[in-house]
């Protein structure tokens, strides 16, 4: 019998999310929840969610303060403090954490945002992460919602991702990593029909989701799909 799918929201420490905005940019984007992780200093950002306390804290502690980390300590939240010279960012121990408990769908908020152009860029490219290729991955703020889809499937086939939403909205396809194949668009005002992706043209930048069920496909490569609310468009 197949599990029940498990909602992890993972915290990365950028800026601190607004609850209210992301309802507003993205209704329904903390439905069914079951897993906080919070990463290092994102951890001071979940009480303002009201989603509840953290399940679980990930990090080197180079965020806290000794202080803020006895107070995690003393209030009963699990930590997993890694060595501070590791190979891997805060963010991405966190969402490891989350699917070493069986996540398979990830939400990780304040991965674009804060002072460093590199922990943003390394975030969108944790999408491709090898043990995220079976799960559903989001980051999100209110500006921004950004997920990847990877081509060909196990079976060899197209891979198709649903680009539901509102009317009017901002859709982009950008490829990551070498070249897009067989890149096909329904409901979006300026398609694609299998058509190739290049690396470096700004070929799949600001499409405008005409309809909410539209949709996008690729036989090979990988594209990241960034969504944008129409009130941000400019």
């Amino acid at each position: 019998m197949a599990q029940d799918p498990v909602h992890a929201l993972i915290l990365a420490d950028g800026d601190p999310p607004d609850a209210a905005a992301l309802d507003a940019a993205w209704p329904g984007w903390s439905d069914g929840i079951d897993l906080i992780v919070a990463a290092d200093g994102g951890v001071r950002y979940a009480a303002g969610l009201g989603l509840g306390p953290v399940d679980l804290w990930v990090g080197d502690g180079d965020s806290l303060s000794p202080a803020d980390l006895e107070a995690l300590r003393g209030a009963g939240i699990p930590m997993e403090l890694a060595a501070t010279g590791k190979d891997e960012s805060d963010t991405e121990l966190a969402v490891l954490a989350a699917v070493d408990r069986g996540a398979t769908r990830l939400t990780v908020l304040g991965a674009f945002g804060g002072p460093r152009l590199d922990h943003a860029l390394a975030n969108v490219l944790l999408l491709g992460h090898p043990r995220l290729a079976d799960r559903s991955v989001v980051l999100l703020d209110p500006g921004a919602r950004v997920r990847l889809v990877q081509a060909p499937g196990p079976d060899g086939a197209a891979v198709s991702m649903s680009l539901a939403g509102r009317q009017g909205d901002l859709v982009s396809l950008l490829p990551i990593a070498g070249p897009a194949d067989g890149v096909t668009t329904t409901g979006l005002e300026y398609p694609l029909a299998d058509e190739p992706l290049q690396v470096g043209p700004a070929r799949g930048l600001s499409n405008v989701r005409l309809e909410t069920t539209a949709a996008v496909s690729l036989t090979s490569g990988a594209v990241l799909v960034v969504e944008t609310p129409a009130t941000l468009s400019g």
